[in-house]
């Protein structure tokens, strides 16, 4: 790996998500590898792409770890990776919800440890979520932000790891106070799609959460959340509702 790229990647896992992680990285002209127990046994590679079922002698620029979300297994492949590999590699994980900070003591090299959170099609869908996990230094978070942008990702850097990191703390939080609305009967079902679908959804494509309140004023905005945010439901338990269905 030169100090400003990254050209090889290792994917270990070839579930949907590895796979779509593949191919992104494949048609983007890097020298893209899966990692897979049974190659053999997979549908064909995308275009540049080869498949192996142990690790390469010569280590990758990048490794992106995305098998199942057990910690166990994510530990103990992380632990392999530090060991085979040493100092090399730049690790990543794409849990969307196991602690970062025990995959980085793993690996054994936190500073060259971050979550790449992706979101499934991983190949299609626009963004991706670029964690500081362990102590990585700017230049490593450089290294690959630069390398997602090659495969035409916009990388959200979240500064720390916190639980649910950007994405799905935004949609969670949403979350929870529909099905608290719903499950105390003061609207529908229908209605909260609604009003995703016709009102939140092209709000947010045209100006997205925050700009939108830049323009309609910050004096009522703020006024507003003085109003409603001590009424909104501040449980710190999934509502009943959802885990009984």
């Amino acid at each position: 790996m030169t100090e400003a790229q990254i050209h090889s990647v290792l994917v270990v896992g070839s579930g949907s998500m590895g796979w779509g992680i593949l191919r992104s990285f494949a048609a983007a002209g890097f020298d893209a590898i899966l990692l897979s127990r049974n190659p053999q046994g997979l549908p064909p590679l995308p275009q540049g792409a080869r498949a192996v079922n142990t690790l390469p002698a010569d280590p990758p620029d990048l490794i992106i770890e995305s098998i199942p979300e057990i910690l166990e297994l994510k530990i103990d492949l992380f632990r392999r990776l530090g060991e085979a590999y040493g100092e090399g590699p730049i690790a990543a994980s794409n849990t969307s919800g196991l602690p970062l900070e025990d995959l980085a003591a793993a690996y054994g090299r936190p500073h060259r440890f971050v979550g790449i959170h992706y979101f499934h099609p991983a190949d299609i869908t626009p963004l991706v979520e670029v964690v500081a996990a362990g102590d990585p230094g700017a230049r490593i978070i450089r290294l690959v932000v630069a390398a997602l942008a090659k495969t035409g990702k916009q990388a959200l850097v979240i500064k720390r790891p916190v639980e649910g990191f950007l994405v799905n703390r935004l949609q969670h939080a949403i979350l929870h106070e529909a099905y608290h609305l719903i499950d105390q009967g003061i609207v529908s079902v229908e209605d909260v799609d609604k009003v995703a679908r016709q009102l939140l959804g092209p709000r947010m494509c045209i100006t997205g959460l925050i700009k939108q309140k830049d323009i309609s004023g910050l004096d009522t905005h703020a006024l507003a959340q003085q109003a409603i945010v001590p009424h909104l439901w501040h449980g710190a338990e999934p509502v009943r509702l959802l885990q009984d269905m």
